[in-house]
């Protein structure tokens, strides 16, 4: 069936819009939580410190766990893993929302960030299989993306107006979506078809260990770098034993006949420079949320309802974006498009930062939020279409879980520095300084685009 008329095909609509209801599950459950934090550690008795692991319980096991999602993902089929993680997902959310203690809650989250870190390879590994490099591919995206770039800021939103009635329904929310996914996945999502490579190859447990051990270190240092500092025994410790545990994976890499990162896969320049933009991203928009709901909560004092809801136009202008990627895309080449989006991304983000001492929602916030959040949305699609494009269909589970992996690992990192910059009592001027820094992490995005990609297949 050629591509353009695959997905105008009723089957693969339907498994794309279920891969997009879990990209944007995926998304939510990470950003859902930070409005609704204040109300957990009250309810909870909660020290700040602990506090903090609720939002990074998930995000260490997600960014920890996902390369060894994406090799599963390919060993053992991406629909078979699909339907796994969204149970244990569905589960872990479950037992988050009637959490009667921290310990129970942070288990909860942990769990919920492995089964993330097995889904997040499927969801694109499926859509990659299933569409064709180029156009239809691009539109897929577009459309996955729509509804999936859009789960960070819907996260905000719902978790401000879930907490009005109990921060339980942050995780309650979960539940329905991962059902829907869980049920409509073997019938809507095509069995990718079993080759004799799969058949022989087998999971390099060394490795997959080594790896999941040295990015669950460095997760770790970088979060508690966020929370005690740099200098502090528990992050040089947590630094120390990621570098030794790297080294140990490279070690094992090297000698395996089955590596768990693919040679070829190092080589191929397009994801390379794939997995820097997802970091840069990460670092400059993605980190976005984090700033504004601090800025809008400690700052102006909005409440958790006024706080989720001053994400609403943002949260427009993303989807507006995700619309129309494809065109923009297919009309500018994806070198172009991405470079120009992380041009964008880096006005907004100035422009917050310049505009931070003010008081009024509508002249000093709003004008940022619009401006980044369509750029936001081109940026997203356009980085995963240009790092999975060059990538063959039975590497995309590791391929993308290497963009996804350094996109997480640069929000930890961009967090912690970000933590940094604000201080222990922020004001507006630190605030300026925390924007200008992701600003200057989307200049670095556009720089690394415009001068990494390069072909015919990458822009124009």
């Amino acid at each position: 069936m050629p591509a353009e008329s695959t997905i105008r095909s009723k089957g693969a609509v339907a498994g794309l819009m279920v891969l997009a209801v879990a990209q944007f599950l995926i998304a939510l459950d990470y950003s859902i939580v930070y409005i609704a934090l204040p109300s957990i550690g009250d309810d909870l008795a909660l020290t700040e410190s602990s506090l903090q692991w609720v939002v990074s319980g998930y995000a260490v096991f997600f960014a920890g766990f996902l390369v060894v999602g994406g090799r599963v993902s390919d060993r053992f089929g991406a629909r078979r893993i699909f339907v796994g993680a969204m149970l244990v997902f569905g589960v872990a959310s479950l037992a988050g929302g009637f959490a009667g203690g921290p310990e129970a809650l942070l288990i909860a989250r942990g769990a919920q960030g492995v089964a993330a870190a097995m889904l997040q390879p499927t969801i694109i590994s499926l859509i990659n299989t299933t569409f064709a490099a180029g156009p239809a591919r691009t539109r897929a995206l577009s459309v996955w993306g729509a509804v999936g770039a859009s789960g960070l800021a819907a996260g905000v939103i719902l978790g401000g107006l879930l907490t009005t009635a109990s921060w339980r329904w942050v995780f309650f929310i979960n539940l329905p979506l991962a059902i829907f996914c869980g049920l409509a996945a073997p019938k809507f999502l095509a069995k990718p078809a079993e080759s004799r490579s799969r058949e022989r190859t087998t999971l390099n447990v060394p490795s997959a260990v080594l790896c999941t051990g040295t990015v669950l270190a460095a997760a770790l240092a970088l979060t508690q770098a966020s929370s005690v500092g740099w200098g502090h025994p528990s992050t040089l410790i947590g630094l120390g034993v990621s570098a030794v545990l790297l080294l140990a994976f490279i070690a094992q890499e090297r000698r395996s006949s089955q590596p768990l990162v693919d040679p070829l896969l190092r080589r191929t320049r397009s994801l390379v420079v794939g997995s820097g933009s997802a970091a840069l991203y990460m670092a400059s928009v993605g980190n976005q949320f984090f700033l504004v709901t601090l800025l809008l909560q400690q700052l102006l004092d909005y409440g958790p309802l006024a706080a989720g809801l001053a994400f609403l136009p943002m949260a427009v202008a993303i989807a507006v974006a995700n619309a129309v990627a494809g065109k923009v895309i297919g009309s500018l080449g994806v070198r172009l498009s991405l470079a120009l989006a992380f041009a964008v991304d880096a006005i907004g983000l100035f422009l917050l930062a310049f505009q931070v001492h003010g008081d009024s929602y509508v002249v000093n916030i709003l004008p940022g939020l619009l401006i980044t959040g369509f750029s936001h949305g081109i940026t997203y699609i356009a980085t995963y279409d240009a790092g999975t494009r060059d990538i063959a269909d039975r590497h995309q589970g590791v391929g993308s879980a290497m963009m996804t992996t350094s996109q997480y690992m640069a929000g930890a990192l961009g967090i912690a520095v970000l933590v940094l910059v604000l201080g222990a009592n922020p004001d507006s001027d630190r605030f300026a300084w925390a924007f200008a820094t992701t600003g200057i992490a989307a200049v670095l995005g556009a720089v690394l685009v415009w001068f990494g990609l390069t072909g015919k297949r990458t822009g124009r």
